[in-house]
């Protein structure tokens, strides 16, 4: 039995999924069965959508329109030559339509094959040349490649099009961002403006360009504007309330964290940084209270952790600290910031071994900053083990070569551990590189330089400096 199915989209979704569960074989228009598959491919539901294709085709064997939605789906499953072929097919009949030759570069875009897929799409363009979905996908492929001058034209056409495609206006702003084009991203979005004085998204973008060019009053303004284009903007009372911070009116900054809590459900980035401003205001037990709750509302967010242990650490409660960034540990241990507090933590402990297990945990997962190889040197050094503290400094000469604090320091340790050849080499470099930083080594290893050939390499370059 054939029954017709003319209905809205839902009544033929419904019917479809009845007629899977009977023998009943009803019959669809060829646009009904696009709508039931976009639909099932919209909302994830894949094997329906090919079982639909499946019949849509034996109803319709010749539709263009569903072959394309077989060929979307087998290229989602990465089945690339078995899409070439129905596209070649089709190519064979429909030579001039537009999508043959974006399906073609979605595979290969999915094949990081990025110049062909740009390649195709602009054949595409030949067909259709005001085709919005066309131009987009070229910035997406030209974001791929990095090309974000090209990237950014593609987002301003799409613009062009169509002024409310703010995913779009959202991708210019970031090219031009990338492109440290800041006054360029300004330009643009007051032009835009110009036409489109209303638009909350626009104002907000604007504000952060003039935030990043540290252009704060006319960051507020920005602000001001996309909420009065939007009251209930979320992101233009969180900015807001950042740049207010910079500018240290911590209370203005808390009112409007406050506000976008009210209107909607608390997050934790506005709970840590209201905590931050009473922290600022000497507002100890609200900073620790909103410190709390940062990490109760997300136990994953790394700042909040590192806030509250940073609070303890500043009010010197050390096991305090200790124990919140354990406790961040036991949750995330890859993270190296944690176990980087963890290391500082111990070391004004006095607890040297476990500073030196923390270190090596930081280097391990990847954290190489100047600071953490001066301070396990360091940790090393009080522990009395001056070789091991000599191949942490060595390998942090390899990121640093032109830094003369870690020189400086690595010769004083290369004298205390008797290697006097090295250390006069080290000494060198150290001049070489800055030699008005001799101090540093006059103030760690004060008991250094009473030896006589270094006396006398200092009394040479402060002659020389005079």
């Amino acid at each position: 039995m054939a029954l017709d199915s003319n209905e809205n989209p839902d009544n033929s979704i419904s019917k479809f999924e009845s007629m899977l569960k009977t023998d009943d074989v009803y019959f669809f228009d060829a646009e009904d069965f696009e709508d039931i598959i976009h639909f099932y491919l919209n909302n994830g539901k894949i094997a329906l959508g090919k079982k639909a294709i499946q019949i849509g085709l034996e109803q319709h064997p010749n539709s263009l329109e569903l072959k394309l939605l077989h060929v979307e789906v087998l290229v989602f499953e990465d089945k690339f030559e078995t899409a070439e072929g129905i596209l070649d097919r089709l190519q064979e009949i429909h030579s001039h339509n537009e999508e043959i030759y974006i399906q073609r570069a979605n595979i290969r875009s999915k094949q990081d094959r990025h110049q062909e897929a740009v390649d195709f799409l602009l054949e595409a363009l030949h067909i259709s040349e005001d085709s919005l979905d066309v131009h987009s996908l070229l910035g997406m492929e030209y974001l791929f490649m990095d090309d974000f001058e090209r990237a950014k034209q593609s987002f301003m056409r799409c613009v062009s099009f169509d002024e409310g495609d703010y995913s779009s206006l959202y991708n210019v702003v970031y090219c031009f961002e990338f492109l440290e084009d800041y006054q360029g991203a300004i330009h643009y979005l007051n032009d835009y403006l110009e036409r489109n004085p209303y638009c909350e998204v626009a104002w907000h973008q604007l504000g952060k360009m003039y935030q990043a060019q540290e252009m704060y009053q006319e960051a507020l303004t920005s602000f001001d504007f996309a909420i009065i284009s939007d009251d209930s903007f979320i992101g233009a009372y969180f900015e807001k309330g950042k740049v207010l911070e910079r500018l240290g009116k911590y209370n203005e900054a808390i009112e409007n964290y406050e506000t976008t809590i009210s209107i909607d459900d608390p997050t934790s980035h506005a709970y840590l940084r209201i905590g931050r401003c009473h922290e600022k205001l000497g507002n100890d037990d609200l900073a620790k209270y909103y410190f709390y709750n940062t990490v109760h509302e997300d136990p994953l967010l790394d700042k909040g952790w590192l806030a509250i242990t940073d609070f303890h650490l500043r009010l010197k409660n050390f096991e305090k600290a200790l124990f919140y960034i354990n406790k961040a540990i036991n949750i995330d241990g890859e993270n190296p910031l944690y176990w980087k507090r963890a290391a500082k933590i111990y070391f004004q402990l006095g607890n040297l071994d476990e500073a030196d297990f923390a270190y090596k945990q930081t280097v391990d997962l990847g954290n190489y900053e100047l600071d953490t190889w001066m301070h396990w040197a360091e940790t090393l050094k009080q522990v009395g083990d001056y070789n091991s503290a000599i191949q942490v400094l060595v390998q942090g000469v390899e990121f640093y070569p032109e830094v003369s604090d870690i020189h400086y320091k690595l010769a004083g340790l290369y004298l205390k551990n008797e290697e006097v050849e090295k250390s006069q080499e080290k000494i060198e470099e150290a001049i070489q590189i800055n030699a008005h930083k001799l101090h540093l080594f006059e103030e760690e290893f004060p008991e250094l330089c009473q030896i006589k050939w270094i006396k006398s390499i200092f009394t040479d370059i402060k002659k020389a400096s005079t």
